[in-house]
């Protein structure tokens, strides 16, 4: 077992005592066994002396009794790791940022308080995942679709506060956007609510998300500031239909107008979120004829025009996807296919699917992406790690970098470049070319999402850190920023955001040391150290 720091046994058995009389003593878990179940299985450290383990585990069933847990931790200096339910892999999963802290696992707060179908709203707690609240829904016919991750097993509150992302329409894909309102448990033990939800009486606490005088809630976001209990979130009002077409246009350069085209629609709330794509071969697995073209390096853009002539067929194409009554999501088609048109010379439009909705659910199964319905699901997990070091070698699982750049095809080009160098260096198989398509998950940038294996062998584990690791530096000089990532690079990655001498995390060390003086609340979480273990660490 893992103590807290600077705590004794005893101390820390009279603290494990103290949880037991909150919460019940079924609910604090110590054992190994048990404490095991808390370990990130994919982690970047397997088994090596750097591995982020806990102590223990608590699971408070009410916001009182996790105000109890606080207090106790106070009383003891014991640091707490909050989880909704612990799901979010790649990221991290269950384990603290700190060894020896004690999670705090919110699993047994999981209702669904309310769902309004008129005001398009969910109140929920943090253990209530996507599943439990999709399963509401329809359980009770309400006209409202959910914005889902992939994989859904996760909870709307935790996916949010990680600032994870969907696949709907913009306003709601940005899952910590679409927020509103929330309770949180201060880290001495006060209970708050954000927005009209400071006002007494208010019914509008998920309309409305301010209140008079500052907004907090950010605050709450990738943090240690507090535990969040409570939380609202803007739902889409399930549409009456859903309809895709694809665009593909013919040249190389294609792609510039292509992206301020779809950038307009989008951008318009006429689609939601776009899928591009290159039938020339994008990704680590080439076409002979495009290896043979990058024999000698990156090609120029007159060599890359010349390969796409010398192919049968386009250069790019990009789906787009419809919500809404059947009129305007026809019209909003033909609207794409005029614009489109008079922007790029050969363009070539094809309909896709066209679904009235609700979907039946003898038909869900069928469907070819749940996630755009609002369906959670596991499909996930039939992915492969496009960065595994071997082929036929499947990792134990991966960390992810989710590099954010400029919503441009020549910034998508110049990160595609810079990855394809910076693995060519390392003697590893290039993950990108020059028709990698962009990603645009985070409604109004591009997002390279890269998978970088884990295992459970400590040798291959230090080669993907020294890629993960190479990575965030690399391309923080580019100015392009990973935004999430697993505690073991938080340090790294929030050190690039560095303007300013690092103001940035000087001003939110400034506020850990006021709101939380005695560092009990995730130390260290996205780079923020409490002042106690700033200087080499507890």
């Amino acid at each position: 077992m893992a103590l807290p720091p600077n705590l004794t046994e005893a101390e820390f058995s009279a603290a494990l005592d103290e949880f037991s009389a909150a919460v019940g003593a079924d609910w604090v878990f110590s054992s190994d066994e048990d404490v095991a179940l808390y370990r990130d299985s994919y982690s970047i450290h397997w088994d090596e002396p750097e591995e982020r383990v806990a102590s223990a585990a608590v699971a408070p069933a009410n916001v009182e009794e996790v105000q109890q847990v606080v207090r106790i931790a106070n009383r003891f200096g014991i640091p707490l790791y909050p989880i909704s339910t612990g799901r979010n892999l790649n990221y991290g999963g269950a384990a603290p940022n700190l060894t020896g802290s004690v999670v705090v696992d919110l699993k047994r707060m999981n209702r669904i308080l309310k769902v309004d179908e008129d005001r398009h709203f969910a109140l929920v707690e943090p253990g209530v995942a996507y599943f439990d609240l999709y399963a509401y829904i329809k359980e009770h016919d309400l006209k409202v679709m959910i914005d889902v991750p992939d994989p859904g097993w996760g909870s709307p509150m935790g996916n949010s506060l990680d600032h994870g992302v969907g696949f709907g329409m913009a306003p709601f894909r940005d899952h910590f956007a679409a927020h509103c309102g929330m309770e949180v448990v201060t880290p001495e033990g006060e209970v708050i609510r954000t927005g009209m939800g400071a006002l007494p009486g208010s019914d509008s606490w998920q309309d409305f998300r301010y209140s008079a005088g500052p907004s907090v809630d950010g605050l709450f976001a990738q943090s240690n500031f507090g535990i969040v209990t409570k939380m609202g979130f803007w739902l889409m009002p399930l549409p009456e239909a859903y309809l895709t077409g694809t665009i593909s246009v013919p040249r190389y350069q294609d792609l510039v107008a292509m992206v301020a085209e779809v950038n307009y629609l989008e951008d318009s709330f006429l689609t939601g979120l776009p899928s591009f794509s290159s039938p020339l071969g994008g990704g680590s697995e080439q076409s002979p004829a495009l290896a043979s073209l990058m024999e000698n390096g990156w090609p120029s853009i007159e060599q890359l025009e010349q390969f796409v002539d010398s192919q049968d067929g386009p250069a790019w194409s990009v789906t787009l996807n419809f919500y809404g009554p059947e009129e305007s999501v026809r019209a909003n088609w033909s609207a794409a296919k005029r614009r489109f048109g008079n922007a790029i010379a050969g363009a070539v439009f094809e309909e896709g699917e066209f679904l009235t909705l609700p979907i039946p659910p003898e038909d869900e199964a069928n469907l070819r992406e749940k996630r755009r319905f609002g369906i959670p699901s596991l499909e996930a997990f039939t992915l492969t790690s496009r960065t595994a070091l071997t082929a036929d070698d499947p990792p134990e699982g991966h960390a992810d970098l989710l590099i954010i750049v400029p919503r441009t095809a020549q910034a998508n080009w110049d990160c595609a470049r810079v990855l394809y160098e910076i693995y060519t260096e390392m003697g590893l198989p290039p993950i990108t070319s020059p028709f990698s398509a962009p990603s645009s998950f985070i409604p109004r940038s591009f997002i390279r999402f890269i998978l970088i294996p884990t295992w459970r062998d400590p040798e291959r584990n230090r080669t993907s850190r020294e890629i993960f690791s190479r990575l965030i530096d690399r391309c923080a000089e580019h100015g392009w920023g990973d935004y999430r990532t697993s505690p073991a690079f938080q340090d790294q990655l929030v050190g690039t955001y560095s303007y300013n001498n690092n103001s940035l995390l000087r001003f939110q060390e400034k506020l850990k040391d006021s709101i939380d003086p005695n560092g009990i609340i995730s130390p260290g979480r996205y780079g923020i150290w409490p002042a106690n273990m700033r200087n080499g660490r507890a």
